[in-house]
């Protein structure tokens, strides 16, 4: 693979914060799917998290299949903490135009992994079955059992738990290559 046309892709898409890293070393454990489970309104009422995706086992083997996973950091202060779902939703489509250009570019097993949870559509009918927009909905990466924190401060990254939503929050996407 060459990295160097998958970072001007990567550029050329509007990121410049971002580090690779190996599906072996993405830290996935049970935890995030318990705080998914346990803390997430969205836990069973959308397409793209639990329980309507695999179980973290097999979580585990998908990102084993990666050599090249390019972590992109987004960092963004919101004002007032309904905006989140906003942001997260046109952040989440612009990457999907990502995800397509490194597929077109030849690389088949390009898969993103959303910075938060899907949000593609106003009203999710909370299925897979159900879902409007199939072609558009990714999971995010916790949902899939991804430990965020221990996989981006491998890399050197910011993350911390916030404590107020004046603070600057770090977000993560996944795009998985090859």
């Amino acid at each position: 693979m060459d990295r160097t046309k998958i970072e001007s892709i990567i550029r050329e898409n509007g990121y410049d914060d971002f580090k690779w890293i190996s599906g072996k070393d993405v830290v996935v454990s049970q935890w995030p799917r318990f705080k998914c489970m346990y803390g997430c309104s969205s836990y069973g009422k959308t397409g793209s998290c639990p329980p309507s995706v695999p179980p973290v086992a097999e979580c585990r083997e998908f990102f084993a299949e990666y050599e090249h996973i390019a972590v992109i950091h987004f960092q963004k202060k919101l004002s007032k903490p309904e905006d989140r779902k906003e942001f997260s939703r046109k952040t989440n489509a612009k990457l999907l135009k990502l995800e397509r250009a490194t597929f077109l570019a030849g690389h088949q097993k390009a898969f993103l992994l959303f910075m938060d949870e899907c949000r593609m559509c106003e009203e999710c009918p909370g299925t897979r079955s159900e879902c409007k927009n199939l072609l558009l909905s990714r999971p995010c990466p916790e949902g899939l059992g991804v430990d965020v924190f221990a996989t981006v401060r491998k890399l050197g990254f910011p993350i911390e738990v916030l404590t107020d939503y004046k603070q600057a929050m770090n977000r993560y996407s996944f795009l998985m290559v090859e």
